[in-house]
């Protein structure tokens, strides 16, 4: 039996490397290393640097220090489709294929899986699938499923709570007096700018981090300029304020606590990796890196509300919180939140009657599911701008998921 099994992992392997075929073109490759071999950066240029931002977002394990989640002893079979799906979606009046998208964006990674069924994949860059492609903000929606794992468990007596219940050195600072559930939501109220541009309060916050430690950094953000709960604005540090919190009720890592709770018991094929500060913390707020099939592993996971092969593995309440948006308070719906999405616990919710959300970080990553479809879109990139708004990034590759889903069902 462990003989046959093995054959069959074998094949259906090699099924998906036959659909993981490369583009026939990607843009701005030369921009983009291509001559080089795709180089990898250094600390001081890996994040801003086009010219090794291939090779950085799927090599940062040589740059920086790093925990290791282990594999799954057997990983979750992902299932070839016989053939390639045909996928389409209509973008600025006119109608696109799959590799139309890859042609037009700095996708290095594009992955669609319906229930449990691989129905495209691509790589460029001379990226493959077994790279680890860097999550940037999508690490942010890990960490929430972290909190909700540790609630479960006893850990957090409850989300209403004070973070400086758990965390005594924080408390008389803002960021201390504020309850889990509005860190979650990323409505503390306190003043935090995040521009990505090398002088906002993001880099000062990283920098002190680096130098003094996390506390020292959170406790460095002194004024509340809102009342907590009542407004939606996204500051990096809410996510390391939870990274903190979680450290002090599990008594370990984050890597340590989800290896056993999510990475393997979800059936990873591939270690994943998460970078760390010199406090010994995860940096939390990005950094996690992953294959794109072990990225679509966790998108199925949460397609299914939290479960595999009939074991409950994300708590489902918190889970249904945390990505349906008719359970936000109104300043959190879609449309109040921001302009599109709303914000849930970590993770942002597409406007619309179904339920449907997605994990995204900066210069395009992201994972979009719809639970309903039991439909998963992983995407990873190396866009222009780390805010994909800035571009026809991000409106074109929206159209690209509404027009999957489409497909199957309706908006």
């Amino acid at each position: 039996m462990p003989q046959q099994r093995n054959l069959l992992t074998c094949f259906l392997a090699s099924c998906l490397v036959a659909l993981a075929v490369p583009a026939l073109a990607a843009p701005d490759e030369e921009l983009l290393g291509k001559a080089n071999g795709y180089p990898v950066g250094t600390r001081a240029n890996w994040f801003f640097e086009e010219g090794v931002r291939v090779g950085s977002f799927s090599r940062i394990d040589e740059i920086l220090p790093h925990n290791r989640l282990g594999k799954a002893e057997t990983p979750l079979l992902l299932v070839a489709a016989g053939s390639e799906t045909k996928l389409g979606y209509r973008f600025e009046n006119q109608n696109w294929t799959l590799d139309d998208f890859l042609a037009h964006q700095r996708v290095t990674g594009l992955l669609v899986i319906k229930d449990g069924t691989v129905l495209f994949e691509r790589y460029q860059y001379d990226r493959k699938p077994s790279d680890r492609f860097i999550s940037h903000s999508m690490a942010k929606s890990i960490v929430s499923l972290a909190v909700g794992m540790a609630v479960a468990e006893g850990r957090i007596a409850s989300l209403d709570d004070l973070v400086s219940k758990y965390v005594p050195r924080l408390a008389d600072s803002p960021y201390g007096e504020t309850t889990i559930r509005s860190v979650l939501r990323m409505s503390s109220g306190v003043r935090f700018s995040e521009a990505y541009d090398g002088k906002d309060d993001l880099t000062r916050f990283v920098i002190t981090r680096s130098r003094e430690g996390s506390i020292s950094a959170l406790r460095e953000f002194e004024t509340r300029e809102a009342e907590q709960g009542t407004r939606f604005h996204y500051a990096s540090s809410e996510t390391v304020l939870l990274a903190v919190l979680l450290r002090e009720v599990t008594g370990t890592t984050l890597s340590q606590y989800l290896t056993t709770r999510l990475w393997q018991p979800m059936g990873a094929e591939a270690d994943a990796t998460w970078s760390t500060t010199t406090d010994g913390t995860e940096a939390a707020m990005g950094n996690f890196n992953a294959t794109l099939r072990d990225y679509g592993r966790l998108g199925m996971l949460l397609a299914n509300d939290g479960a595999v092969g009939g074991k409950q593995i994300v708590p489902k309440d918190y889970l249904l919180d945390a990505t349906d948006w008719h359970r936000q308070p109104l300043p959190f719906t879609p449309g109040k939140a921001t302009p599109y999405f709303g914000y849930g616990y970590q993770f942002w919710l597409y406007p619309g009657e179904k339920r449907r959300f997605a994990l995204l970080g900066v210069y395009g990553q992201s994972i979009f599911v719809d639970p309903e479809l039991k439909l998963v879109m992983v995407v990873t990139a190396v866009a222009r701008n780390a805010n994909v708004g800035k571009e026809s990034f991000a409106r074109e590759r929206d159209a690209v998921w509404r027009g999957i889903v489409g497909k199957y069902g309706n908006w």
